[in-house]
């Protein structure tokens, strides 16, 4: 990995994105509507304006159940003259963190186009010929499918945001001695590369108001409501990591908190209660054990099918690592109740209590 001692953290950036430029003959930009994507935008921008090649491929998966404020900033964008638009409005499945009933969203769905939260837009890629319906396994099989050879896909991930994202950017090699990134495609040369993976959230927001760039509103209202800088975020609405947003999200977009409780199962408890319906801080009355405990909630709770399999399967083999630390059962509790199929908060847990898994001594998330 190249180390530039004598520059800020905003000229490294430019610096690796110029390199990507010289390495790559294709390049997009994946844009959430956060405060790191619109980083990460404005200064490949910055690049593409320098190297004349514009205009800038933008990327958006659109998860239908997404605030209207990113939808506003993503118009904008979208429209520039300097942007060459890839809105993505097409059926794909979303997993329903408040709702073990729903458990999923499919987006853009043809046969339920009158429950939409709205209507597509005029240049929208509606088509999924991608072969997969999963959120997650849909950049990869773009970039493979829509892009020529020697591609790359810059996003605005940040190793600060978790410890296992700190270490997927930091722990081996990607591309000619850079750590920054992941491969897509072996044979065709397509990546994705992390050029602003070693800021801070200070750095991002310094950047946006040095910059006066434009940025998501929803921000100002999290702050409003006294949301810590390092939880705040903007994505899907019925996200694992973004459902708080439902605490205020009917006095902040009311048109939104309608649409989305007629949509899905679980917003309207989740907006209500969402506080009380997380792991207890004591181990209730009625259990002798956490590991009691969660076994109830995971019975009870959780639907039977391949989920619910896979969830028992994963705590059978993780508690031989993690099963003397109460920590590790509370973490198991919200997997549960937050639907968590893609493991997110275990694999998170598991890194920052030790990355090889096990001889785990101490438990962070007491």
């Amino acid at each position: 990995m190249r180390i530039y001692k004598q520059n800020n953290v905003f000229d490294e950036a430019l610096k690796r994105i110029r390199w990507l430029y010289d390495e790559f003959d294709d390049v997009v930009v994946s844009f959430s509507g956060g405060k790191d994507s619109v980083v990460v935008y404005e200064l490949t921008l910055i690049v593409a304006r320098e190297r004349n090649r514009l205009p800038l491929k933008v990327l958006f998966l659109d998860q239908e159940a997404e605030l209207q404020a990113t939808i506003d900033l993503m118009e904008e964008v979208m429209t520039s003259d300097e942007v060459e638009p890839m809105w993505f409005q097409m059926p794909m499945k979303i997993f329903n963190a408040t709702s073990s009933d729903d458990p999923w969203i499919f987006c853009w769905d043809k046969d339920k186009e009158d429950v939409w939260m709205r209507p597509r837009v005029p240049y929208a890629i509606t088509e999924n010929v991608y072969g997969t319906d999963r959120f997650k396994a849909m950049f990869t099989a773009i970039m493979k499918h829509d892009f020529a050879p020697k591609s790359v896909n810059i996003g605005g991930v940040r190793g600060e945001e978790s410890p296992a994202r700190l270490l997927s950017l930091t722990g081996a090699v990607t591309y000619k001695g850079e750590t920054w990134g992941k491969l897509l495609d072996k044979d065709n040369d397509k990546y994705t590369f992390y050029p602003i993976y070693d800021w801070s959230y200070t750095d991002v927001w310094k950047s946006i108001h040095d910059n006066n760039w434009k940025y998501n509103r929803v921000y100002d209202q999290q702050f409003s409501w006294g949301v810590p800088v390092l939880e705040m975020r903007v994505s899907s609405l019925c996200h694992e990591t973004s459902v708080s947003n439902l605490k205020y999200l009917q006095e902040v977009e009311k048109e939104t908190w309608v649409k989305l409780t007629q949509r899905l199962k679980g917003i309207d408890t989740e907006g209500k209660f969402g506080k009380d319906l997380g792991c207890p801080k004591q181990l209730p009355y009625m259990f002798k054990t956490w590991h009691e405990y969660r076994g109830y909630l995971a019975e009870n709770l959780l639907p039977e099918g391949v989920g619910k399999d896979k969830i028992l399967k994963r705590f059978k083999t993780w508690d031989s690592w993690f099963g003397h630390l109460q920590g590790y059962y509370r973490v198991c509790i919200n997997t549960v109740l937050k639907n968590d199929y893609h493991f997110t908060l275990l694999d998170n847990y598991r890194v920052a209590n030790n990355k090889k898994k096990k001889d785990v001594t101490e438990d962070m998330y007491v």
